[in-house]
């Protein structure tokens, strides 16, 4: 019975291995909230540090890149959250090369919460 317990236990954290790569690569959810002068990107990252987290802009790409260091992940016998996050959302906005540097970003909770510059160009037409 012991190759059995064995067996199925490295089926399941492989099962387990092939989850998190999946989540990996769709995760994290994204919502964006557009008002007048900027977007607001929320950015869900449960059980990173923020001094894992790396943001990049360019244009109208936002880049997040995160890696955990968990001490217990050797240990899991089932594991479906992410470790590493490399995501690249492209924005509903134009952003200035000059106001790439006007962004904010704070990390609460395992929230992100990133503010753009809403450029809104673009030329009114009348309607007749």
């Amino acid at each position: 019975m012991g190759i059995i317990k064995y067996m199925a236990k490295e089926m399941t954290k492989e099962i387990g291995n092939k989850s998190r790569e999946f989540y990996e690569f769709v995760l994290p959810p994204v919502d964006m909230y557009l008002d007048e002068d900027s977007l607001t990107v929320v950015v869900d990252l449960p059980g990173f540090d923020k001094k894992d987290i790396k943001l990049t802009l360019h244009r109208s790409i936002l880049s997040i890149s995160a890696e955990k260091h968990d001490s217990q992940k050797d240990n899991a016998v089932y594991r479906q959250r992410p470790n590493i996050i490399d995501k690249k959302i492209l924005l509903p906005i134009k952003v200035e090369e000059d106001k790439e540097g006007v962004v904010s970003a704070k990390f609460v909770q395992g929230v992100l919460t990133v503010k753009i510059p809403a450029s809104h160009q673009g030329k009114q037409i009348s309607i007749e």
